[in-house]
C-alpha cells in the first residue's frame, strides 16, 4: 500500500500531457513509491511508444510499480541524479520533477540539468503551489523567479493558488 503524493487532478493532467506530447523519452526526478511513475508508464503504454527514465536515491518504486506497466519501457536509475548526469537522456521529450523540494535543488536543476535537455519541452514540477502564495527560499520561489525572468508561462490547477481553474476542472 502507498499514499499517493500526486493528487488525482495532477496525475490526470500529467497523463493527458504525455498522451498529447507523445514523447519518445520521459525523464522523472523522484519516484518515492511510484504513484507518478505508474501514471507516466500508463500514458506511455497507451501511446504505444515511449520510454521512462526515472531517477531516485531510494528504490521503493521497484517494488510498487505494476509489472504490466514496466516491460521494456522503463529504466530506473538508483542514485543521486546530480552524480548521474551521464545517464540523462539528451533527447528527453518531457521532464517530470518531484524530488528534493529545496531552493538548492531547484538552482541545481535549472543550471545543470535544464541545459542537457531540449529547450521548449513540456516540464512538470510537483509541489510548487501549496498555498495562495509561494513561500520564499523554496524550490517554487526559485523556479517561478527563473520562469518570470525568461518569460516562461506556467499552469497550475492548485486548489489554493488557482481555485477557479481547480473548480472548472473538478
Amino acid at each position: 500500500s502507498m499514499t499517493p503524493q500526486l493528487d488525482d487532478l495532477e496525475a490526470e493532467i500529467t497523463y493527458l500531457l504525455l498522451r498529447d506530447a507523445r514523447p519518445a523519452h520521459v525523464m522523472e526526478l523522484g519516484t518515492f513509491h511510484g504513484w507518478s511513475t505508474s501514471w507516466i508508464l500508463q500514458a506511455l503504454r497507451d501511446n504505444g511508444s515511449g520510454h521512462l527514465h526515472s531517477f531516485d536515491r531510494i528504490d521503493n518504486v521497484r517494488h510498487t510499480v505494476p509489472r504490466e506497466l514496466t516491460g521494456d519501457r522503463w529504466t530506473f536509475v538508483h542514485g543521486d541524479v546530480r552524480r548521474r548526469l551521464s545517464d540523462v537522456p539528451r533527447d528527453t521529450g518531457y521532464l517530470f520533477v518531484d524530488a528534493a523540494h529545496t531552493a538548492a535543488f531547484a538552482r541545481w536543476f535549472l543550471a545543470d540539468l535544464f541545459p542537457l535537455v531540449p529547450s521548449g519541452i513540456p516540464v512538470s514540477v510537483h509541489d510548487v503551489h501549496h498555498g495562495r502564495f509561494v513561500l520564499p527560499f523554496t524550490e517554487g520561489a526559485v523556479l517561478l523567479r527563473w520562469m518570470r525572468e525568461r518569460g516562461v508561462e506556467g499552469f497550475t490547477a492548485s486548489r489554493r493558488r488557482a481555485p477557479g481553474v481547480y473548480a472548472r476542472l473538478m
